[in-house]
């Protein structure tokens, strides 16, 4: 290659994909063969040279690859063993496909260019490189943001599907940063497809503010003790090894040993016998003509090649988001104790036996459309004493969905599913719709009813709280049962994901169908209830049949590991707590959130007049190049500087000083930016949320979530809501009591400091907290030997940044960044800090050692967090693995122990006969609406729960403090 060449990358994965989801199921007439994803990699290819030629993408290529992934291992797994772990099995009809595509690829005499362990990606940008510094020019044929940070003048991007170019103005204009940065910003991120972590919480935009504040994420990590927003500036210092993880994982290689160079991708033209034998053997008749008029060749004249078809061909299945295979979750999994269920060898003595029981035969499952024959099937399942059961429903939102089936499983390859809610969706249209053939909702619950509330009959599910809570709503409450999401997580929190697919292709070696395929995508999709019975007879019935399947797998593991009570005790009992409480939701003031957000908007609107002012012209104040140029250009304000792209840095962090300084204008653009951020993501998102039929917010509880044990929330996270400032507490005023009740909020105080004094076994600590000292004055006393009695307030303030950042492994940069002190005087904190409690140290290495030995460390409830990769080459991963081990113990057993308080709450209030209903749980803190008469008496019970005096939660050395208010909102009961 040389000088003024152009090379033509083409990502054949992605290609494969879009060709796939572009075209309908297509089989080949002469023997089924699956052939739409070849046909339209054929159309896309043909497409894409014929432009070239012509110049309609405005390139003539001179050289010309396709390259596609070799396999979904690579030398990212060593890194990350969970790497694109969430990846879903290719279609069925897409796996005798992909070698077809290479097929194709080498008969339009292309070169087919893969490497085992690496990614298609990483080969373009080797490529890429090399045409680079041969003066040449290269365009990667992707739309793929994983490819961006490769673009440079010489280097850019076409997207055939959009006809759009992609270079780095577009770049920054889609990502809001120049592709040099993409990889930092992708490593912020993470990727949910790829399964790379990124920093939770840190979308697009803030990361984009990010860089553009710090510059680069080392840059960021050194100075996150800058970051004025508390939560914001945690976040990134406890997540920084994930951070630096990822960035591993997104960055391309460009050093690939290519096995052809570049002179050997020259493009030629078109084989016309070759590419027509092909496309006859496909039965592609319409692109066989445009192929002969456009080659000269006599159609006639050429035969069919013979093509072999490999119908198990999973040779390069990493095809896009939507497609490839999971690499499997025992690869390198370690031979300790804990794990020695998860090797190859067991895995497949599992799935022999599973095997054994019966083949998972979709055709043997059973439509019940009669009342009669459900009857059979409850009298046969109450005669067994166990069986599976799920819902399908018209939404994945519980308080908003409708009943449209129910699946049982009485063993292996013994499930029907009974449809009470299709509907057509031709006569949708037409305002009707039923479909014949079914039971109606109240004869199925007639019929049901009676198995899942029978106390003999163990009802199984996978995460059965959405069930329990849809089967609650119409008056049944299922009991006893068993969830296999949960026992998973009690079995493995940390090693992988749980939900029933995975553990489908990990236990049993079955792929599941799925949900996308039965309800379609895109605007394609339909709800449930308009799926075909056919079809949903077929989802469903595998769903309770898989579980049922993992239930006899996994349940004798806990016995086995010693993991009941966990299970039992921390696990399974909160179910039916959390669907009532989600159940119930929360008032939420409507009137007030909009009137917050006229207010906001005002101020808002205000402050921009004040802007415009102080600057003495109008501009978009949201537009960091127009601010930087008026600020630093024009005002000459001090301590501007210039980022790479050559445009001012106009960072928060920046204009706060600023501000603190006297500017006006850079304190109204502060103002404004915090009153416009709380608008747009609180008190104009909230009211959508609100459920028009209950006129509550009702909040989604994720079990088996997170390794720690710690409950999440979502849609909407109320997690998240914002407390460190004014504006922020007003938007909890709208969260409120009910007429005739109050909300209670009890908090426990310092719990996690209190569990490190227990687990640790500091007796300063300990002796403090059984005394009622104040924990952070002492700590300073101890420190500098300063007297509790007067002492200042920035001795404490220090001495309470050590304690809380002990926990999470705070480093010397990061305390030093925290306090605005230099680093030595920061690590002759620490290095105090251990000598004055070296029961801490002693702690931290005894976890860490744990961690190493077993794979595993554990809460005071013999809760286990895997960390399987704490022996990882990598010392970022491996570092990450050590603090995370150090941390979990700690927060895990925080966790578990706000878990039991709420177990055992319910009881204890009905049991005094009071009606205070628990509605929220976020961090360390419950909810309760509570009636106006009864908050004198609910209070000490709430308390005594939560202590642990009535009812012990646990049996700590130290005593547990829990602050109980009521009020008439979440903020002044806060």
């Amino acid at each position: 290659m040389k000088k003024g060449d152009h090379l033509f990358l083409v990502d054949g994965s992605g290609y494969i994909f879009r060709a796939y989801h572009a075209l309908p199921p297509l089989n080949r007439k002469s023997d089924g063969l699956p052939t739409n994803a070849v046909l339209g990699f054929c159309n896309m290819v043909w497409k894409l040279m014929q432009d070239a030629r012509n110049t309609d993408v405005g390139i003539v290529p001179t050289h010309f690859a396709v390259v596609f992934d070799y396999s979904s291992k690579t030398f990212r797994n060593e890194l990350y063993a969970d790497y694109k772990a969430n990846r879903s099995a290719p279609p069925d009809d897409l796996i005798p496909q992909f070698g077809l595509i290479r097929e194709a690829t080498r008969a339009f005499n292309l070169p087919c260019i893969e490497m085992e362990g690496f990614e298609a990606d990483d080969i373009i940008a080797t490529y890429a490189r090399l045409a680079t510094e041969a003066e040449g020019d290269a365009t990667i044929i992707s739309s793929d943001k994983d490819l961006m940070q490769l673009v440079r003048p010489n280097v850019t991007m076409y997207d055939p599907m959009k006809d759009r170019q992609i270079g780095i103005p577009e770049v920054i204009e889609k990502w809001g940063v120049p592709p040099e940065k993409m990889i930092d910003l992708q490593a912020m991120m993470g990727d949910s497809v790829d399964n790379v972590p990124g920093v939770p919480g840190i979308g697009q935009k803030t990361a984009a503010q990010l860089l553009e504040q710090f510059g680069d994420l080392d840059t960021l990590l050194a100075r996150a003790g800058e970051i004025k927003q508390e939560k914001r500036r945690q976040t990134i210092i406890e997540n920084a090894d994930k951070a630096r993880v990822s960035r591993e994982l997104v960055r391309l290689r460009d050093d690939v040993p290519l096995a052809e160079g570049l002179d050997e991708l020259v493009l030629g033209n078109p084989d016309g016998p070759k590419l027509i034998g092909f496309l006859k053997a496909m039965e592609f008749s319409t692109l066989t003509r445009r192929v002969a008029e456009a080659t000269g060749t006599d159609v006639a004249q050429v035969a069919p090649s013979s093509i072999a078809v490999d119908t198990t061909d999973v040779h390069g299945p990493d095809v896009g988001a939507d497609g490839p295979p999971r690499r499997p979750a025992t690869d390198g999994a370690s031979a300790t104790p804990a794990a020695a269920a998860n090797t190859p060898a067991a895995l497949a003595a599992v799935r022999a036996r599973a095997a054994a029981d019966a083949a998972l035969d979709h055709s043997r499952y059973a439509c019940i459309r009669h009342r009669a024959e459900l009857e059979a099937w409850v009298a046969e399942a109450r005669e067994a004493g166990v069986v599976s059961f799920r819902t399908e429903t018209t939404s994945l939102e519980p308080m908003r969905a409708e009943p449209v089936g129910f699946a049982l499983s009485l063993g292996p390859g013994r499930s029907a599913y009974v449809p009470v809610g299709h509907r057509s969706a031709a006569a949708d249209l037409l305002g009707g719709g039923q479909v014949e053939g079914q039971i109606t909702l109240d004869e199925a619950l007639a019929a049901l009813k009676p198995l899942l509330v029978d106390r003999s009959v163990l009802k199984v599910g996978h995460n059965l709280k959405y069930d329990w809570l849809m089967a609650h709503r119409l008056g049944v409450d299922v009991a006893p049962f068993d969830d296999t999401m949960l026992i998973s997580y009690v079995l493995g929190a940390g090693t992988g994901r749980h939900d029933i697919a995975a553990l489908a292709e990990r236990w049993l070696g079955h792929p599941m169908i799925p949900f996308k395929d039965v309800v379609g995508s895109g605007r394609n999709l339909v709800t449930f209830d308009l799926v075909d019975i056919e079809r949903a007879t077929t989802y469903a019935t595998e769903g309770a049949d898989i579980a049922l399947r993992l239930w006899s797998v996994l349940k004798p593991r806990l016995a086995a590991e010693g993991l009941v009570s966990v299970y039992e005790r921390l696990e399974r009992p909160l179910v039916p707590v959390l669907a009532r409480m989600e159940e119930r939701g929360v008032s939420v003031d409507r009137q007030m959130l909009s009137r917050l957000s006229g207010e906001f908007a005002q101020r808002a609107a205000a402050l921009e007049e004040e802007v415009y002012a102080a600057a003495g012209e109008r501009f978009t104040i949201g537009s960091p190049k127009q601010l930087g140029d008026i600020l630093f250009g024009r005002m000459g304000l001090p301590g501007g500087t210039k980022t790479k792209s050559g445009q001012w840095s106009t960072t928060a962090q920046l204009l706060e000083e600023l501000a603190a300084e006297g500017h006006e204008l850079p304190r109204r653009i502060v103002d404004w930016r915090q009153l416009t951020k709380l608008k747009s993501t609180y008190t104009d998102a909230l009211p959508e949320y609100i459920n028009p039929e209950t006129k509550r917010l009702h909040t989604s509880y994720a079990l088996a979530s997170t390794p720690t044990g710690r409950i999440s929330s979502s849609e909407p996270n109320l997690q998240n809501i914002p407390i460190r400032t004014a504006e922020g507490r007003r938007i909890r005023t709208a969260f409120i009591a009910a007429p005739g009740n109050k909300l209670v909020s009890a908090d426990y105080s310092q719990i996690e400091l209190r569990v490190l004094a227990h687990i640790a076994d500091i007796p300063q600590l300990t002796k403090a907290f059984a005394d009622g000292v104040d924990i952070h004055a002492m700590t300073a006393s101890e420190m500098f030997g300063v007297p509790v009695e007067g002492m200042p307030a920035d001795v404490r303030r220090r001495a309470k940044a050590i304690n809380f950042g002990i926990i999470y492994g705070i480093s010397a940069f990061g305390l030093a960044n925290q306090l605005s002190i230099e680093r030595s005087e920061a690590g002759d904190y620490i290095k105090k800090y251990f000598e004055r409690f070296p029961g801490i140290r002693d702690y931290m290495e005894s976890r860490k050692q744990m961690a190493r030995d077993k794979g595993y460390v554990e809460t005071i409830f013999g809760r286990r967090i895997h960390y399987p990769e704490i022996k990882s080459s990598n010392p970022s991963v491996r570092a990450f693995n050590e603090r995370a081990s150090i941390n979990a113990p700690i927060q895990g057993s925080a966790a578990d122990i706000i878990r039991r308080a709420m177990i055992r709450m319910e009881d204890a209030l009905a049991s005094e006969k009071l009606s205070a209903r628990m509605l929220l749980q976020v961090h360390d803190e419950l909810i309760f609406e509570v009636a106006a008469d009864e908050v004198a008496a609910t209070l000490p019970v709430i308390k005594a729960v939560m202590e642990g005096s009535a009812m012990p939660a646990v049996a700590l050395k130290v005593p547990l403090a829990v602050d109980a208010r009521a009020a008439d909102n979440w903020d002044e009961a806060h």
